[in-house]
């Protein structure tokens, strides 16, 4: 084979590849906008246990009353000391949110995942800013514990609209981890606060993108694992 010709194989490939998995998750969002009511507890509760959405949370204090929330969990094969440096790197500007990342930028977030450990991105502190939209208000660290817990806590005093969002990293046995994603929205009595932070639309278009999250960095971090340095 032509050595230019397989050289441009693989950007091609990789835009066909961004493009169906772009189709992809607007249909996806499109089914569970529509079907919103009937899977609601699906979304809400995905690969958790009853008694992981029954426990208690560091950070779930800061939203003391919820219009509705979420908890979802994966099952990764690696301790927390090495899902970490992905939680800790997540971010616009930083290491990305590991999903959709095509669709993303189609509503201007200019996302670049990451698929390695990128060292600038591993310290965070309480106070410090998480962008989700570069035009768009950033998250404050509002908990931070590394290697257990990563929460991000907004709230707009003059509309009452806030929003929670956190990762529990707990470890399991066989050296695995249960990452735990728990999160949820309040909102003012206007209509755009309701359309903003409401569960009509925000639940839905948020458990699409959250779940492709967690799977890719259940992949990520399993990956060491698997196919350790050499």
């Amino acid at each position: 084979m032509n050595p230019h010709r397989r050289s441009s194989i693989g950007p091609v490939r990789r835009a066909a590849r961004a493009a169906i998995e772009t189709f992809a998750a607007i249909a996806l969002v499109k089914i569970h906008v529509l079907l919103g009511r009937p899977l609601r507890r699906w979304r809400t509760t995905w690969g958790t246990t009853e008694a992981e959405r029954q426990q208690a949370y560091p950070g779930d204090e800061l939203l003391a009353n919820p219009n509705w929330t979420y908890t979802h969990g994966v099952t990764i094969d690696a301790t927390p000391r090495d899902v970490w440096p992905w939680i800790v790197q997540i971010g616009q500007g930083r290491g990305g949110f590991y999903s959709y990342q095509a669709l993303e930028n189609l509503v201007g977030c200019r996302i670049t995942n990451a698929h390695a450990i990128l060292p600038q991105f591993q310290h965070l502190e309480v106070g410090d800013a998480i962008r989700l939209h570069p035009k768009a208000p950033p998250m404050p660290v509002a908990l931070i514990d590394a290697q257990s817990h990563l929460v991000l806590f907004a709230f707009d005093a003059s509309s009452n609209d806030a929003t929670l969002w956190g990762f529990q990293l707990v470890p399991v046995s066989g050296g695995r981890t249960r990452l735990i994603e728990r999160g949820g929205s309040s909102h003012g009595d206007t209509m755009a606060s309701r359309l903003a932070f409401g569960r009509m639309l925000l639940e839905p278009i948020s458990f699409v993108m959250s779940r492709k999250m967690l799977l890719t960095i259940k992949a990520l971090a399993s990956a060491k694992r698997r196919y350790p340095a050499r």
